[in-house]
C-alpha cells in the first residue's frame, strides 16, 4: 500500500489544489458574463476543462523544470523520484485531450482557444518561463483565454462585454506570476532562468507587478458599466480583492529592497485567495451575488487549508523563517 499511496500524493501535489479552484471559477465568470441561462452541462465544461487545462500545465510545468527543481527543489514529485517524467507527460497530455473533447462537446468553436491555451501552456514552461516578462505575461493571457472560453462554453461567440474583464484577468495573473517569482531568485539564477527579479532585482519586479495589479483593478473598476447582473455585489467583492491585494503590494514595496523566500511566499498565498474573490466578483456580476458567494466560501475555505498544509513543503526543501538569508536586491 505505501507505493500507491506515495504515487497518489505526488500527483496531489502536482495538482496543487491550493490553486486548483481558480480557473473553474474563471470560466465560470465567462459564461456568467453572457447573461444567458446556461445549462447544467455547459457550466460544467465552463468549470471542468479550464480546471484539466490546469492541472495539464502543472504536470508539463513540472517535467520541463525538473532539471531546475532537481536543484533548487528537490522534495518536489519528479526529482524526487515519486513521480516519473514519462508519467508526468502522459497525464498532462491526457488532461489535454480532455479538454480537447469536452470544448468539442459545447462548441467547435471553442476547441481554436483550448488549443491556443495549451500552446501557450507549453510554451510557458518550455521556454517563455525563463524569459522575464514575456513569461509572466503569457500566464496573464492564458486566464484571458479562459474567460472567453467560459463564454463559448455557454454560446457560439463571446459577447463583447467579456473583452474587458479578460484584460482585467489577463493583467491581474500577470502581476501574481510576476510575484510568484520573488522567492526563486537564488534557484532561478543557479539554473540560468532569467526572470524579472534575476535580471532586473526584486526591487523593480515587485514595482513593475504593483503597476500591473493596479492596472487590472482600475480596468474592473471601468467595466462597471458593463455588468449584467448585480453591480452592488461586483463592486462589494471586487473592493475586498482590491483591499487583500493593496495589503500584499504595501507589504512588498515596504520591503527594504530584499525580501526572504518565506515572505515572498507568503505575499503569494495572499494573491492565490485574492484572485478567488476577483473571479467571484466577476461571477456576481453576471449571476448575482448569492451564488457567487455560494462557490467562493467553501473553495477559499480549501485553498487557505491546503496551503497552510502543503504549500512551503511544496515549494521550500525545508521550512523557512524570517529569521533566514534573505533575497539581495543587485540592483537599486
Amino acid at each position: 500500500m505505501a507505493a500507491p499511496r506515495t504515487a497518489l500524493l505526488a500527483h496531489l501535489q502536482t495538482w496543487r489544489p491550493y490553486t486548483l479552484w481558480y480557473p473553474g471559477l474563471v470560466g465560470l465568470a465567462g459564461a456568467s458574463l453572457t447573461g444567458s441561462h446556461p445549462t447544467t452541462g455547459q457550466l460544467t465544461v465552463a468549470w471542468a476543462a479550464p480546471t484539466l487545462g490546469w492541472v495539464a500545465g502543472h504536470y508539463l510545468g513540472d517535467y520541463y523544470d525538473r532539471d531546475l527543481d532537481a536543484l533548487s527543489k528537490p522534495q518536489r514529485p519528479i526529482p524526487s523520484g515519486r513521480l516519473s517524467p514519462r508519467t508526468a507527460v502522459a497525464a498532462g497530455i491526457g488532461c489535454a485531450l480532455a479538454v480537447a473533447a469536452l470544448a468539442l462537446w459545447a462548441n467547435w468553436r471553442a476547441v481554436a482557444v483550448a488549443a491556443a491555451a495549451m500552446a501557450g501552456i507549453v510554451a510557458y514552461s518550455r521556454v517563455l518561463k525563463g524569459r522575464g516578462l514575456p513569461g509572466n505575461l503569457v500566464r496573464g493571457v492564458l486566464t484571458a483565454l479562459t474567460v472567453l472560453f467560459g463564454a463559448m462554453a455557454v454560446q457560439p461567440w463571446p459577447p463583447w462585454r467579456t473583452l474587458p474583464f479578460a484584460l482585467v484577468f489577463l493583467a491581474h495573473d500577470t502581476a501574481s506570476n510576476l510575484v510568484g517569482t520573488l522567492r526563486d531568485v537564488d534557484g532561478d539564477r543557479e539554473g540560468g532562468y532569467a526572470t524579472v527579479p534575476v535580471r532586473r532585482g526584486v526591487r523593480r519586479a515587485t514595482h513593475t507587478a504593483a503597476a500591473l495589479y493596479l492596472t487590472a483593478v482600475a480596468v474592473a473598476c471601468a467595466a462597471t458599466g458593463l455588468v449584467p447582473e448585480d453591480t452592488a455585489g461586483y463592486l462589494v467583492l471586487l473592493s475586498a480583492a482590491a483591499l487583500c491585494g493593496a495589503g500584499v503590494f504595501g507589504l512588498l514595496l515596504r520591503s527594504p529592497g530584499h525580501l526572504t523566500p518565506a515572505l515572498a511566499l507568503r505575499a503569494h498565498a495572499v494573491l492565490v485567495c485574492e484572485r478567488l474573490v476577483l473571479a467571484a466578483a466577476v461571477v456576481a456580476a453576471g449571476a448575482g451575488t448569492a451564488p457567487a458567494l455560494a462557490l467562493l466560501t467553501p473553495l477559499l475555505a480549501v485553498s487557505v487549508i491546503t496551503q497552510s498544509r502543503m504549500r512551503s513543503r511544496h515549494e521550500f526543501p525545508a521550512p523557512l523563517a524570517d529569521g533566514r538569508p534573505t533575497l539581495p536586491d543587485p540592483r537599486p
